[in-house]
């Protein structure tokens, strides 16, 4: 069985880390667990883009990107929101490595919709070498940014990216770590959520904005390898469970 969890942090979650959050990261490194965390950066990027008078604008929780957005996110994610997680985990003790910050590309892309996201990307592959070098050698911190096969960069949403990354490594689980402790509906977390009911709420609008593509992206690892998704504020805390089981149901 894979000893691979890939942990996605948000732009919000990054900046509230507790210290459960990093006693829980020991307790899999000790355990043999390889470790692989996908930060995002999202406020981050807006603050940065209307500081710019850049628009700030999403289509079903996926951010349009042109190419000065795309700037002002690879300044943010690997100048900013990168090192400061890096220097975060160090702190606690935990050995780190800064993915992006290389020179190799940790993962392959492709246009999502160009004509209507703009510079965004969907991952197509992962740089085995590279990665599996890293998780020998401790937790590796990646941003949520592809490199197309002519070399050029795209915005990849931190919860796709997650979940491809995810897929493409064959992880046991896959941690979604947001400001909510989990999917929430009229105010209450649902504690297991079916592909079936999932829908229903997407058509009812009872489940919005970025929370959507997170559960998109959850359900497309159940679909190809991943055992189990947790969508939670804790790494402890079960807050929203899905599992290969929900997929029929």
């Amino acid at each position: 069985m894979s000893q691979i969890i890939v942990v996605k942090i948000g732009g919000n979650a990054t900046n509230n880390l507790s210290e459960a959050f990093f006693q829980q990261l020991h307790s899999w490194h000790d355990q043999g667990k390889q470790i692989l965390i996908v930060h995002g950066g999202g406020p981050q990027i807006s603050e940065w883009s209307q500081q710019l008078n850049l628009p700030v604008n999403k289509i079903n929780g996926i951010r349009v990107t042109d190419q000065q957005t795309l700037k002002v996110t690879q300044a943010v994610l690997l100048g900013l929101v990168q090192p400061t997680l890096c220097r975060h985990l160090a702190a606690h003790g935990l050995p780190v490595v800064g993915m992006n910050a290389s020179g190799q590309d940790v993962v392959t892309g492709a246009y999502l919709d160009q004509p209507v996201y703009g510079e965004v990307g969907k991952i197509t592959a992962i740089n085995h070498p590279y990665v599996n070098q890293v998780l020998s050698q401790g937790i590796g911190v990646c941003a949520p940014l592809a490199v197309t096969s002519s070399g050029n960069y795209l915005n990849v949403n931190g919860d796709v990216a997650a979940a491809g990354i995810a897929r493409l490594l064959g992880a046991e689980k896959l941690y979604l770590v947001t400001d909510v402790p989990g999917v929430m509906v009229n105010s209450r977390v649902i504690g297991q959520l079916s592909l079936k009911k999932a829908n229903q709420l997407f058509e009812a609008e009872l489940i919005k904005s970025g929370m959507v593509p997170k559960i998109r992206a959850a359900f497309d690892a159940l679909k190809h390898g991943v055992k189990e998704v947790e969508i939670t504020n804790q790494l402890q805390h079960t807050g929203t469970h899905l599992s290969v089981n929900q997929l029929a149901i």
